[in-house]
């Protein structure tokens, strides 16, 4: 395969898992808005929205005043953001379009659709009462795409360069928010108490969709450093880190084998993968759940440069 065609689709199922991200993160950071708190903390909350999303210098630099129709626009539907939903759909459409003999059709049409449908939709339709709708659109049409991905490609190394670049968008969106968030999840916080604190551990698992599945593994109320370990280290959640992994080397022994040679890139994200399954949560946390989560971010930015240099994606 040629660089350029895995670049492109590695990148587009990345801004395509990227869109979906960015709904999730509005939709937590909306329902925050609809609680009785004072303008402080709405300030404060879509602050650590945007910090989720990376996003904060960029808004800043446009918006200045944290506002929800601001923070709203900004991550979904403004063109100067280039992690929007509008720009993430807008790229992964161009992206698709130039390695369209590498795609299924009912791949290509489920972005093509998006895109169509999405370029339609300007800023001050964002209503509140259509906001919902609008970033459950989003999440399905992400999960559209990949259904057609998952049920027509064969599985060559069209299909893996795909999952590679959804695994490691979905890697380094779980890390974001678990960072941003990690000052709820130490065990001392716990102190504190009250509804609020536990609304807040409830708003991490909203933003990964995994509200009900930890309910499914833990069978208790919300715990801090459960939390923490069901987003690291649980195997079975689709969006844990340590799934991810499981999924990013298992595909890239699968481009090993196919091309008959092993890279840094796999070395190193078994490696990656040890660190997360070789400790328990209580080691995470006594070494520094902030510092674990930003090597694990910085990690995951070099597995990503490793690939590319491997797979020659700028030649």
């Amino acid at each position: 395969m040629l660089g350029r065609t895995a670049d492109d689709l590695f990148w587009l199922s990345r801004y395509v898992e990227r869109a979906e991200n960015m709904a999730r993160l509005t939709e937590v950071g909306y329902r925050i808005t609809l609680m009785p708190r004072n303008s402080d903390e709405y300030r404060e909350e879509w602050r650590s929205t945007l910090a989720s999303a990376g996003c904060v210098v960029g808004f800043e630099s446009k918006y200045g005043e944290f506002t929800t129709d601001n923070v709203v626009n900004y991550l979904l539907l403004d063109p100067e953001n280039p992690s929007s939903v509008y720009s993430c759909m807008e790229t992964a459409r161009n992206k698709a379009r130039s390695v369209r003999t590498a795609m299924t059709t009912d791949m290509w049409e489920s972005l093509n659709a998006t895109w169509l449908e999405l370029s339609s939709v300007k800023p001050r339709s964002m209503t509140p009462n259509v906001l919902p709708g609008f970033l459950e659109w989003v999440k399905q049409r992400s999960q559209l795409f990949r259904g057609a991905l998952l049920s027509t490609s064969l599985r060559n190394d069209n299909y893996v360069f795909n999952q590679l670049g959804a695994f490691m968008e979905r890697a380094d969106n779980t890390a974001r928010i678990l960072d941003v968030k990690y000052y709820i999840l130490l065990p001392e916080h716990e102190i504190v108490g009250g509804g609020m604190d536990s609304y807040q551990w409830t708003t991490i698992l909203r933003s990964v969709a995994a509200h009900r599945s930890y309910r499914w593994v833990y069978r208790e109320s919300y715990r801090p450093w459960r939390i923490a370990e069901f987003l690291i280290q649980c195997k079975d959640m689709p969006r844990s880190l340590a799934y991810c992994y499981g999924q990013i080397n298992a595909n890239l022994v699968t481009l090993a084998e196919a091309y008959g040679q092993r890279h840094d890139c796999h070395e190193f994200a078994e490696e990656t993968a040890h660190l997360l399954n070789g400790q328990t949560i209580d080691d995470i946390f006594q070494s520094g759940l902030h510092e674990f989560l930003t090597d694990f971010m910085g990690r995951n930015n070099r597995l990503s440069d490793d690939i590319s240099v491997a797979y020659h994606f700028h030649d």
